[in-house]
């Protein structure tokens, strides 16, 4: 009998995983979503000016190549509307049911079964559980004293107020890294003064955008070859840059003047110059790209604060200087609570521990997959499989191919479950700290690639060739088999 599969998310890992188990021809499965819609990230974030930091071409499937994205680097829109094909075309919307939020999950030893309640009071029960809600689905808000009695409008970049007018307004951002470069340069010229709280400068490049032209489409659908090509030679691109994570330091210090350069050549006050170069090394947090930020700080109307907030008031907030800041909306620009995976799900494993308790110094996983003790659960963009240097499509493509092989092997030798071995996680894991000590984000102090102990426990350490390599089919030896027929 073909194991029942219950996959939890409808975004990127969502959608590529269910992919994955129609083309080997497995139909047993269910998507559980508990938006209205798919897209994930791509349906949460519809911020002023939202837009991949992937070239378009290495952004979608390699089983489902786009040739006629609009521009090298794409708006949600078109990532959403390209999901929302992936979809249809694939025969995915029978499978999935939207608003369905799952609130715990636990693991029936005696069963071999993953017993799963929603937060609308189901219960469903699945042989396999697939966790695709991946890692940035979940604002972070700080805890800045006195937020609650801002009078004005306030909201996350994540969650976009657009029924807020901010034409005329004193608008204040706080944070200054991937969200805000982007809808920054689009809400400056609207507002009548914004202020930009930065906690620490970041490292930046032009994006270098433009559209693809009329005859680059025609190539592209004319020739598949082509444009196969042309997806492989961006991996290759941004694989090669690999090096710069890994602290090569001739690279590093290359590419670190380059920017400097370029920052130096566009923002005119030499006092703000000075403030915008960071004090870590390049690539210890991402790498932003853009082509109108830094532009956008000439502007008369816009101010850069890198002092801190002591407290927020009725009418603006204080720095720590005493300086009073008054603004009528409070737009926060703080990324997500990346470090809790699964959160605030609770998943209970074979001796009644969570997840979460497994995970208290840190999250872990064998490959960023599998977790010792939780037999048959597999996560997608898991720990410790984020990227500093390319595409997390690759990555997704990656774990979808090695679930698939799972489920193919419990069903081909009518296995009941799997389970990573202890010491195999384990050996992976201090191999794989170890490495981490070495990388760019170790000198870093502060990311949302750590925990609050300093633990890196987003990001792989190696390169998307040694992933793939490492991904491309299950090794029974790593895993304990439990036998016995469905």
């Amino acid at each position: 009998m073909t194991p029942r599969v219950l996959i939890i998310g409808a975004g990127f890992s969502g959608i590529c995983i269910g992919i994955a188990l129609k083309r080997r021809g497995i139909e047993s499965f269910t998507i559980v979503e508990k938006a209205d819609r798919v897209g994930g990230t791509w349906r949460d974030n519809t911020y002023p000016g939202c837009s991949c930091d992937s070239p378009a071409f290495h952004y979608c499937f390699s089983f489902e190549q786009k040739t006629d994205w609009s521009h090298k680097w794409v708006s949600h829109t078109e990532i959403q509307r390209y999901m929302e094909h992936c979809v249809q075309k694939y025969d995915l919307t029978a499978h999935i049911r939207f608003g369905t939020e799952v609130k715990d999950a636990a693991y029936d030893a005696d069963r071999c079964q993953w017993l799963v309640t929603t937060v609308q009071g189901e219960h469903l029960v699945c042989d396999a559980l697939i966790c695709a809600v991946g890692q940035l689905h979940r604002p972070h808000i700080p805890a800045i004293r006195g937020i609650e009695a801002f009078a004005g409008a306030q909201f996350h970049s994540a969650r976009w107020a657009h029924d807020v007018e901010l034409s005329g307004k004193r608008v204040a951002v706080v944070g200054n890294a991937a969200s805000a470069v982007q809808f920054i340069p689009v809400i400056a010229p609207l507002v009548d003064r914004l202020a930009i709280c930065q906690r620490s400068p970041n490292w930046m490049l032009p994006r270098g955008d433009r559209p693809f032209s009329t005859a680059e489409h025609d190539r592209f659908a004319r020739y598949p070859l082509w444009a196969r090509v042309y997806r492989w030679w961006q991996w290759l691109r941004h694989e090669l840059r690999f090096p710069i994570v890994r602290g090569a330091p001739w690279l590093s210090r290359l590419l670190a003047r380059a920017a400097e350069r370029h920052m130096r050549s566009i923002v005119v006050d030499p006092d703000l110059q000075g403030r915008l170069v960071p004090s870590y090394p390049i690539g210890g947090k991402g790498i932003l790209i853009s082509d109108d930020y830094y532009q956008t700080l000439n502007r008369p109307n816009v101010e850069l604060i890198d002092e801190p907030i002591a407290r927020i008031t009725r009418d603006g907030f204080v720095l720590d200087s005493g300086r009073e800041v008054p603004i009528d909306v409070l737009i926060f620009a703080t990324g997500f609570e990346a470090n809790s995976f699964l959160a605030p799900m609770t998943v209970v494993g074979t001796d009644g521990t969570t997840l979460e308790s497994r995970w208290r110094d840190g999250a872990e996983a064998f490959l960023g997959i599998s977790v010792a003790g939780f037999p048959n659960l597999f996560l997608m963009y898991g720990p410790n499989t984020h990227l500093g240097h390319n595409s997390i499509v690759f990555m997704i493509e990656c774990q979808a191919r090695y679930i698939v092989d799972a489920i193919r092997t419990l069903h081909r030798h009518e296995l009941r479950a799997l389970d990573v071995r202890d010491e195999v996680q384990r050996k992976f894991n201090e191999r794989l700290s170890n490495r981490l000590a070495g990388m760019v984000w170790a000198r870093t102090p502060r990311s949302w690639y750590k925990n609050a102990t300093g633990r890196i426990t987003n990001n792989w350490a190696g390169t998307t060739t040694e992933y793939w390599w490492r991904t491309r089919k299950i090794d029974l030896a790593q895993y304990r088999v439990f036998h016995g027929s469905r």
